[in-house]
């Protein structure tokens, strides 16, 4: 299987045998030394990325993010009688968990409303915003990226059982109906 790098656009042949029955194969690029994810499968319901754009293809200059992470959104909101949680599945973050409070976070290895203990993870990494059903996935002009699939993405919609990659952490959007207050 011929694939590309996500990060330097650099071809690599994957052995196709040692690829059955795997959903998704993470490698090392030899050119760039960075992690690609490769997913092997495409289900009919998977999360659609809407813009992805690979690092070589990026604008060299990131815009100021300060203004961004404080500035509220007054038309963004949380679905009613629904909760959303962040979980880290794969990483050196495993296992930690995020319930979403208010309609916009940002992700982050520092000063985030989610912080994330992951080296590849930039100081605001990306943002997960709510508009009642609606979740998206933004990425703030990270170094490494955020991806969806094997996609690099500046936006992605996401639902319930959604996932997505920053740094080398995995993290699992779950969507649940809000449990009454029984105080």
């Amino acid at each position: 299987m011929k694939v590309a790098c996500s990060n330097c656009g650099a071809q690599h042949s994957l052995p196709d045998t040692r690829l059955v029955r795997l959903a998704r194969v993470q490698f090392n690029c030899a050119k760039c030394g960075k992690a690609t994810l490769v997913n092997l499968t495409q289900r009919p319901d998977a999360t659609r990325a809407m813009s992805p754009v690979p690092q070589f293809a990026r604008s060299a200059g990131a815009p100021h993010l300060t203004r961004y992470a404080a500035a509220p959104e007054t038309s963004l909101r949380l679905p009613e009688g629904k909760a959303i949680a962040l979980s880290i599945i794969a990483g050196p973050a495993r296992g930690q968990l995020y319930a979403m409070d208010k309609p916009r976070i940002v992700l982050g290895r520092a000063d985030a409303d989610m912080t994330i203990d992951d080296d590849q993870v930039s100081r605001w990494h990306c943002a997960i915003e709510t508009k009642d059903d609606a979740i998206t996935l933004r990425d703030l002009e990270s170094t490494n990226g955020t991806f969806v699939g094997d996609e690099r993405v500046r936006v992605a919609v996401l639902k319930h059982l959604s996932e997505f990659r920053v740094g080398m952490s995995t993290i699992l959007v779950s969507v649940t109906p809000r449990l009454a207050n029984l105080n």
